[in-house]
Protein backbone atom coordinates (compact mmCIF):
# COMPACT_ATOMS: atom_id res chain seq x y z
CA UNK A 1 0.00 0.00 0.00
CA UNK A 2 0.77 3.60 -0.89
CA UNK A 3 -0.31 7.06 -0.98
CA UNK A 4 1.70 9.51 -3.52
CA UNK A 5 0.24 13.24 -3.09
CA UNK A 6 1.72 16.49 -5.14
CA UNK A 7 1.37 18.20 -1.70
CA UNK A 8 1.93 17.85 2.95
CA UNK A 9 -1.66 17.89 3.33
CA UNK A 10 -4.12 15.19 4.05
CA UNK A 11 -1.60 12.12 3.68
CA UNK A 12 -2.40 10.63 7.48
CA UNK A 13 -6.29 10.64 6.49
CA UNK A 14 -5.50 8.65 3.59
CA UNK A 15 -3.30 6.34 4.85
CA UNK A 16 -5.38 5.96 8.07
CA UNK A 17 -8.60 4.99 5.08
CA UNK A 18 -5.50 2.13 3.39
CA UNK A 19 -5.26 0.67 7.17
CA UNK A 20 -8.80 0.29 8.15
CA UNK A 21 -9.50 -1.38 5.04
CA UNK A 22 -10.46 1.43 2.84
CA UNK A 23 -10.01 1.22 -0.91
CA UNK A 24 -7.43 3.24 -3.44
CA UNK A 25 -10.87 5.21 -3.95
CA UNK A 26 -11.72 5.57 -0.81
CA UNK A 27 -8.24 6.61 0.11
CA UNK A 28 -7.92 9.10 -2.27
CA UNK A 29 -11.00 10.93 -1.42
CA UNK A 30 -10.23 11.11 2.22
CA UNK A 31 -6.66 12.61 1.03
CA UNK A 32 -8.81 14.94 -1.09
CA UNK A 33 -11.61 16.37 1.04
CA UNK A 34 -8.62 16.77 3.77
CA UNK A 35 -6.88 19.30 1.47
CA UNK A 36 -10.49 20.33 0.12
CA UNK A 37 -10.96 21.80 3.65
CA UNK A 38 -7.77 23.00 5.21
CA UNK A 39 -7.49 26.69 4.68
CA UNK A 40 -3.65 26.67 4.17
CA UNK A 41 -4.06 25.61 0.87
CA UNK A 42 -5.23 28.23 -1.38
CA UNK A 43 -5.54 26.51 -4.61
CA UNK A 44 -7.73 23.84 -3.38
CA UNK A 45 -11.49 24.35 -2.31
CA UNK A 46 -12.45 26.56 0.63
CA UNK A 47 -10.44 29.30 0.63
CA UNK A 48 -9.42 28.44 -3.28
CA UNK A 49 -8.86 31.60 -5.67
CA UNK A 50 -11.81 32.72 -6.89
CA UNK A 51 -12.01 33.94 -11.05
CA UNK A 52 -11.82 37.69 -11.79
CA UNK A 53 -15.61 38.09 -10.93
CA UNK A 54 -14.56 36.62 -7.35
CA UNK A 55 -16.37 33.55 -7.94
CA UNK A 56 -14.51 30.67 -6.46
CA UNK A 57 -14.99 27.52 -9.18
CA UNK A 58 -13.69 24.19 -8.14
CA UNK A 59 -12.65 21.06 -10.62
CA UNK A 60 -12.05 17.67 -9.85
CA UNK A 61 -11.92 13.98 -10.84
CA UNK A 62 -11.19 10.46 -9.57
CA UNK A 63 -10.73 7.88 -11.54
CA UNK A 64 -10.30 4.05 -10.63
CA UNK A 65 -7.22 2.05 -12.32
CA UNK A 66 -9.60 -1.38 -11.81
CA UNK A 67 -12.04 -0.49 -14.06
CA UNK A 68 -11.47 2.68 -16.15
CA UNK A 69 -14.31 4.45 -14.95
CA UNK A 70 -13.91 7.79 -13.75
CA UNK A 71 -15.65 10.73 -12.63
CA UNK A 72 -15.06 14.78 -13.18
CA UNK A 73 -16.99 18.07 -12.35
CA UNK A 74 -16.40 21.47 -13.27
CA UNK A 75 -16.74 25.06 -12.80
CA UNK A 76 -18.87 23.98 -9.30
CA UNK A 77 -19.32 26.49 -7.14
CA UNK A 78 -20.70 26.40 -3.46
CA UNK A 79 -19.33 23.22 -2.58
CA UNK A 80 -16.87 22.41 -0.72
CA UNK A 81 -15.80 18.87 -1.70
CA UNK A 82 -15.96 18.40 -5.41
CA UNK A 83 -14.07 15.48 -5.37
CA UNK A 84 -16.67 13.80 -3.28
CA UNK A 85 -18.84 15.10 -6.52
CA UNK A 86 -17.04 13.65 -9.05
CA UNK A 87 -16.95 10.22 -6.91
CA UNK A 88 -20.82 10.13 -7.33
CA UNK A 89 -20.75 10.95 -10.77
CA UNK A 90 -18.44 8.19 -11.41
CA UNK A 91 -20.60 5.40 -9.32
CA UNK A 92 -23.98 7.12 -9.86
CA UNK A 93 -24.77 8.15 -13.51
CA UNK A 94 -23.88 6.98 -16.80
CA UNK A 95 -22.39 10.01 -17.97
CA UNK A 96 -18.62 10.76 -16.81
CA UNK A 97 -18.52 14.30 -16.58
CA UNK A 98 -20.89 18.04 -15.55
CA UNK A 99 -20.14 20.82 -15.45
CA UNK A 100 -21.53 24.39 -13.70
CA UNK A 101 -25.47 24.26 -12.73
CA UNK A 102 -25.60 20.73 -13.81
CA UNK A 103 -22.69 19.64 -11.78
CA UNK A 104 -24.40 21.89 -8.72
CA UNK A 105 -27.88 20.40 -9.31
CA UNK A 106 -26.36 16.68 -9.20
CA UNK A 107 -24.46 17.78 -5.75
CA UNK A 108 -27.83 19.12 -4.27
CA UNK A 109 -28.98 15.82 -5.54
CA UNK A 110 -26.83 13.65 -3.79
CA UNK A 111 -27.03 15.64 -0.42
CA UNK A 112 -24.18 17.81 -0.53
CA UNK A 113 -24.70 20.99 1.71
CA UNK A 114 -24.16 23.90 0.53
CA UNK A 115 -20.92 26.33 1.69
CA UNK A 116 -19.29 29.75 1.21
CA UNK A 117 -15.79 29.30 -0.23
CA UNK A 118 -14.50 32.68 -0.66
CA UNK A 119 -12.98 33.43 2.84
CA UNK A 120 -12.51 36.98 3.84
CA UNK A 121 -8.59 37.01 3.49
CA UNK A 122 -8.65 35.22 -0.23
CA UNK A 123 -11.60 38.32 -1.01
CA UNK A 124 -8.65 41.33 0.66
CA UNK A 125 -5.85 39.21 -1.88
CA UNK A 126 -8.32 39.21 -4.63
CA UNK A 127 -9.64 42.80 -4.59
CA UNK A 128 -5.59 43.72 -4.19
CA UNK A 129 -5.04 42.11 -6.93
CA UNK A 130 -7.66 44.06 -8.82
CA UNK A 131 -7.53 47.54 -7.27
CA UNK A 132 -3.60 48.12 -6.71
CA UNK A 133 -2.26 46.14 -9.59
CA UNK A 134 -4.30 45.93 -12.22
CA UNK A 135 -5.98 49.50 -11.99
CA UNK A 136 -10.00 48.01 -11.77
CA UNK A 137 -11.63 51.14 -10.21
CA UNK A 138 -14.48 49.00 -9.22
CA UNK A 139 -14.45 44.94 -9.16
CA UNK A 140 -17.95 44.84 -8.99
CA UNK A 141 -18.88 46.40 -12.53
CA UNK A 142 -16.20 43.87 -14.39
CA UNK A 143 -19.74 41.57 -14.59
CA UNK A 144 -21.21 44.12 -17.02
CA UNK A 145 -17.35 44.77 -18.57
CA UNK A 146 -17.69 44.42 -22.81
CA UNK A 147 -13.85 42.97 -23.09
CA UNK A 148 -14.11 40.96 -19.75
CA UNK A 149 -11.74 38.66 -21.81
CA UNK A 150 -8.93 41.39 -21.55
CA UNK A 151 -9.14 42.42 -17.98
CA UNK A 152 -9.05 38.55 -16.92
CA UNK A 153 -5.71 38.19 -19.26
CA UNK A 154 -4.07 41.18 -17.41
CA UNK A 155 -5.28 40.08 -13.87
CA UNK A 156 -4.68 36.26 -14.40
CA UNK A 157 -1.81 35.36 -11.79
CA UNK A 158 0.58 32.38 -13.05
CA UNK A 159 1.43 32.29 -8.88
CA UNK A 160 -1.75 32.26 -8.08
CA UNK A 161 -2.59 28.59 -8.49
CA UNK A 162 -2.53 25.27 -6.93
CA UNK A 163 -3.79 21.63 -7.17
CA UNK A 164 -3.37 18.49 -4.98
CA UNK A 165 -2.99 15.16 -7.05
CA UNK A 166 -3.15 11.74 -5.18
CA UNK A 167 -2.35 8.50 -6.90
CA UNK A 168 -3.12 5.93 -4.36
CA UNK A 169 -2.50 1.52 -4.46
CA UNK A 170 -4.52 -0.38 -1.94
CA UNK A 171 -3.72 -3.94 -0.08
CA UNK A 172 -5.16 -5.30 -3.49
CA UNK A 173 -3.26 -4.05 -6.19
CA UNK A 174 -5.60 -1.32 -6.93
CA UNK A 175 -4.94 2.05 -7.86
CA UNK A 176 -6.56 5.20 -7.79
CA UNK A 177 -5.95 9.02 -9.15
CA UNK A 178 -7.56 11.85 -8.38
CA UNK A 179 -7.13 15.53 -8.62
CA UNK A 180 -9.13 19.00 -7.18
CA UNK A 181 -8.29 22.53 -7.56
CA UNK A 182 -9.63 25.44 -7.68
CA UNK A 183 -7.95 26.62 -10.50
CA UNK A 184 -5.89 29.72 -11.77
CA UNK A 185 -6.97 32.58 -9.30
CA UNK A 186 -8.57 35.87 -11.19
CA UNK A 187 -8.97 33.49 -14.66
CA UNK A 188 -11.89 33.74 -16.80
CA UNK A 189 -15.23 32.07 -15.72
CA UNK A 190 -15.94 29.14 -16.93
CA UNK A 191 -12.20 28.32 -17.70
CA UNK A 192 -11.42 24.78 -17.04
CA UNK A 193 -7.85 23.34 -16.76
CA UNK A 194 -6.38 20.01 -17.33
CA UNK A 195 -7.67 18.90 -13.47
CA UNK A 196 -10.90 17.68 -14.65
CA UNK A 197 -10.21 16.73 -17.97
CA UNK A 198 -9.60 12.73 -18.02
CA UNK A 199 -5.68 11.82 -19.50
CA UNK A 200 -4.77 15.39 -19.02
CA UNK A 201 -4.87 16.12 -15.54
CA UNK A 202 -5.22 12.33 -14.19
CA UNK A 203 -5.02 9.06 -15.10
CA UNK A 204 -4.93 5.38 -13.85
CA UNK A 205 -4.71 1.83 -14.89
CA UNK A 206 -4.00 -1.07 -12.66
CA UNK A 207 -2.14 -2.66 -15.46
CA UNK A 208 0.52 -0.06 -15.41
CA UNK A 209 0.08 2.61 -13.57
CA UNK A 210 -1.50 6.06 -12.90
CA UNK A 211 -0.48 9.86 -13.26
CA UNK A 212 -1.73 13.57 -12.54
CA UNK A 213 -0.63 16.94 -12.96
CA UNK A 214 -0.46 20.38 -11.23
CA UNK A 215 0.76 23.68 -13.32
CA UNK A 216 -0.27 24.71 -16.64
CA UNK A 217 -3.12 23.05 -17.20
CA UNK A 218 -3.78 24.24 -20.67
CA UNK A 219 -0.31 22.64 -21.68
CA UNK A 220 -1.19 19.49 -20.02
CA UNK A 221 -4.50 19.41 -22.10
CA UNK A 222 -2.66 19.98 -25.59
CA UNK A 223 -0.20 16.86 -25.23
CA UNK A 224 -2.12 14.66 -22.43
CA UNK A 225 0.02 14.14 -19.76
CA UNK A 226 -1.14 11.61 -17.47
CA UNK A 227 -2.30 9.33 -19.85
CA UNK A 228 0.82 9.72 -21.99
CA UNK A 229 2.93 8.74 -18.72
CA UNK A 230 0.46 5.74 -18.10
CA UNK A 231 1.31 4.85 -22.07
CA UNK A 232 4.62 5.17 -22.01
CA UNK A 233 4.92 3.00 -19.29
CA UNK A 234 2.78 0.66 -21.12
CA UNK A 235 4.92 0.76 -24.08
CA UNK A 236 7.55 -0.76 -21.63
CA UNK A 237 9.61 2.20 -20.27
CA UNK A 238 10.59 2.59 -16.52
CA UNK A 239 8.54 4.78 -14.45
CA UNK A 240 11.44 8.03 -14.76
CA UNK A 241 11.70 7.44 -18.85
CA UNK A 242 7.96 7.55 -18.82
CA UNK A 243 7.95 10.88 -16.98
CA UNK A 244 10.81 12.42 -18.93
CA UNK A 245 8.94 11.34 -22.50
CA UNK A 246 5.67 13.45 -21.05
CA UNK A 247 7.94 16.24 -20.34
CA UNK A 248 9.01 16.48 -23.53
CA UNK A 249 5.94 16.66 -25.49
CA UNK A 250 5.27 19.48 -23.12
CA UNK A 251 8.18 20.81 -24.17
CA UNK A 252 7.69 20.50 -27.47
CA UNK A 253 5.11 23.33 -27.35
CA UNK A 254 6.91 26.40 -28.34
CA UNK A 255 3.32 28.63 -28.71
CA UNK A 256 1.40 29.71 -25.90
CA UNK A 257 3.83 28.77 -22.97
CA UNK A 258 2.34 29.99 -19.98
CA UNK A 259 4.46 28.28 -17.48
CA UNK A 260 5.48 25.10 -16.09
CA UNK A 261 3.99 21.34 -15.06
CA UNK A 262 4.70 19.02 -12.50
CA UNK A 263 4.03 15.43 -13.30
CA UNK A 264 3.17 13.32 -10.24
CA UNK A 265 3.19 8.83 -11.35
CA UNK A 266 2.93 5.85 -9.50
CA UNK A 267 3.46 2.89 -11.45
CA UNK A 268 2.26 -0.48 -11.02
CA UNK A 269 4.83 -1.61 -8.46
CA UNK A 270 4.35 1.02 -6.47
CA UNK A 271 7.55 3.30 -8.15
CA UNK A 272 6.83 6.75 -7.74
CA UNK A 273 8.65 10.14 -8.99
CA UNK A 274 7.70 13.61 -9.67
CA UNK A 275 8.76 15.57 -12.89
CA UNK A 276 8.99 19.12 -14.12
CA UNK A 277 9.22 20.68 -17.23
CA UNK A 278 11.55 23.20 -16.00
CA UNK A 279 14.75 24.12 -14.94
CA UNK A 280 14.25 23.43 -10.82
CA UNK A 281 13.11 19.60 -9.79
CA UNK A 282 9.96 19.40 -7.79
CA UNK A 283 9.40 17.51 -5.13
CA UNK A 284 5.82 15.55 -3.77
CA UNK A 285 5.26 13.44 -0.73
CA UNK A 286 4.36 10.12 -0.20
CA UNK A 287 3.69 7.74 2.41
CA UNK A 288 3.54 3.75 3.42
CA UNK A 289 1.72 1.74 6.01
CA UNK A 290 5.55 1.47 7.91
CA UNK A 291 6.00 5.07 8.38
CA UNK A 292 4.54 7.29 11.20
CA UNK A 293 4.42 10.71 8.73
CA UNK A 294 4.69 11.22 5.26
CA UNK A 295 7.94 11.50 3.58
CA UNK A 296 9.11 14.29 1.09
CA UNK A 297 10.74 12.93 -2.06
CA UNK A 298 13.02 15.48 -4.88
CA UNK A 299 12.03 14.48 -8.23
CA UNK A 300 13.70 15.40 -12.04
CA UNK A 301 13.39 17.98 -14.28
CA UNK A 302 13.38 18.29 -17.88
CA UNK A 303 14.69 22.00 -18.52
CA UNK A 304 12.62 23.75 -21.80
CA UNK A 305 15.30 24.10 -24.65
CA UNK A 306 13.45 26.55 -28.01
CA UNK A 307 14.16 25.26 -30.98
Amino acid sequence: MIVVCSGPYGLEEAMKTLKNGGSAIDAVEAGCRAVESDLRDTGVGLGGAPNILGVVELDAQIMDGKTLNAGMVGCVSGYEHPISIARCVMEKLLHVFLVGKGAERFASEMGFEKTELLTDSMREIWLKRLCEEIGVADPAALEAHPELWRMSKWATDPYKMGTVNYLVQDANGDICSGVSTSGWGWKYPGRLGDSPVLGAGGYADNRYGAAACTGAGEMAIRVGSARSVVVYMKMGLGIEQAVREALRDLNDLHDQRIGGVNVLALDKDGNHLVGNSGDSPPSHWYMTPDMTEPAQKVGICEPYKKG
